[in-house]
């Protein structure tokens, strides 16, 4: 399917923009205004392509300039961030990483560095050096080291006070605190299962009780909350579904209320994904949404395989890398939220993940791709799960598999019960 002519074809119709039925509503008036300004860069793209038969590109050279200058630099501005330099880090090893560039010795060696100085004796990584450990730079900077993927790298993670670490932010009911007295959410679930996974720490009763915590946050729509009783959203639903499918308690979830909302967060105009029913197109979204869409296609295909496509994820792969390439690039690199806005390590990261599963189907048996555009705008393929590529993750996941599990707690149960819990 490299290099089909689809460009903009699945939003140009009338019918498919909005239609409020004259009630104006301040979510109306700004869905409106995006498809306005979506649509006239469509048309743009449409007009130039009459004249050179143009096709869209990545302009993969500039957003390789982009991440690089953010790794060395940034402006003054980013001090808001400071509590999340591992996140920075991550965020742009990663999306240099699906566009295939590679980092120098140099590069690595200072990013391991830096990383190392944001962990912590007590386990866990913090937000930057001297600050307290938190479960999510400590899933970013678990995840920038497996990228790195050297032996430097992966040593730099001490297992045994990681393992601490989780043990110390685990509730009793089997969910996570973000950090010491912090939130309780399904995003603290999410990143202490997926670093342990990958890191191979997963000891008996780590988890017990946490699938069961997590389906409680399926709310009525289908999609995850960050707790339970809250609204579905795509950030929560991709940590609730990833945690539960590295848990082997998928069967928990109800699949078919959970697909049904997910296949209805694809804008039927733009073709980018939404967060929540009701809100606006953003290019985060096309992993924290289509990432699911992989996930979801290996689960359903344990229950009913011929049902199920073999060349295509259960969206439009498409009308997605078709949202992300015409409106979604900077002219100065790095890629966006959506039309107007600026550019972000955040929104760069994730709108590449979302493009490589867009152009990736891939099974256990199949690999078939679906490049919109000009052939060169393939991405490196990512493992939907843990949101690195596929190679980085199954070489880690090498590695660490051969170590021991560390025994830094008892064996038991949830409240001391003496039961074996779900590892």
């Amino acid at each position: 399917m490299a290099g089909r002519a689809l460009w903009c074809s699945h939003g140009q119709t009338d019918e498919e923009r909005l239609n409020d039925g004259g009630v104006s509503t301040v979510s109306s008036v700004e869905q409106a205004k995006v498809e306005r300004s979506v649509g006239a860069l469509q048309s743009c793209f449409l007009n130039i392509g009459e004249h050179g038969s143009k096709e869209p590109v990545l302009e993969r050279e500039k957003h390789i300039a982009y991440l690089r200058r953010g790794l060395k630099h940034l402006p003054e501005g980013f001090v808001v961030l400071d509590a999340s330099r591992p996140w920075l880090v991550y965020w742009a090893v990663h999306a240099l990483e699906i566009l295939d560039a590679k980092l120098t010795d140099s590069e690595a060696s200072a990013i391991i560095d830096f990383l190392k100085h944001c962990q912590n004796p007590t386990g866990g990584f913090g937000g930057g050096p001297g600050q307290y450990s938190h479960l999510a730079p400590t899933y970013a900077a678990v995840n920038a080291l497996v990228i790195i993927g050297t032996k430097e790298a992966y040593d730099a993670i001490n297992r045994e006070t990681l393992q601490e670490f989780l043990w110390s932010m685990r509730t009793e009911e089997g969910s996570f605190r973000m950090h010491e007295g912090g939130e309780v959410d399904i995003r603290g679930v999410y990143c202490a299962v997926s670093v342990a996974r990958l890191t191979n720490i997963c000891s008996e009763g780590l988890f017990a009780g946490t699938p069961h915590w997590i389906i409680r946050c399926q709310s009525y729509e289908g999609g995850f909350s960050g707790a339970p009783g809250m609204e579905a959203h795509g950030g929560y639903t991709f940590c609730g579904l990833a945690a539960l499918t590295l848990l082997h308690a998928h069967h928990l979830c109800d699949t078919p209320s959970l697909l049904r909302w997910a296949v209805n967060r694809q804008m039927r105009f733009e073709g980018g994904f939404q967060g929540r029913t009701n809100k606006l197109v953003d290019g985060c979204y096309s992993f924290w949404q289509g990432g699911l869409f992989p996930i979801l296609h290996t689960l359903l295909a344990q229950e009913d395989a011929q049902n199920l496509s073999a060349e295509h994820w259960m969206f439009s792969q498409e009308a997605l890398q078709e949202y992300l390439l015409i409106c979604c690039q900077h002219s100065r690199g790095g890629l966006i939220d959506k039309p107007g806005k600026g550019p972000d390590f955040y929104h760069t990261c994730y709108t590449l993940s979302g493009m490589s599963v867009a152009q990736h189907f891939t099974t256990t048996a199949i690999h078939k791709k679906c490049i919109v555009g000009h052939p060169s705008n393939e991405l490196v393929p990512v493992h939907a799960l843990y949101n690195v590529g596929v190679e980085a993750a199954v070489m880690a996941s090498q590695y660490f598999n051969n170590l021991p599990v560390p025994r830094t707690k008892p064996c038991k149960g949830p409240e001391g019960s003496g039961e074996k819990g779900q590892t």
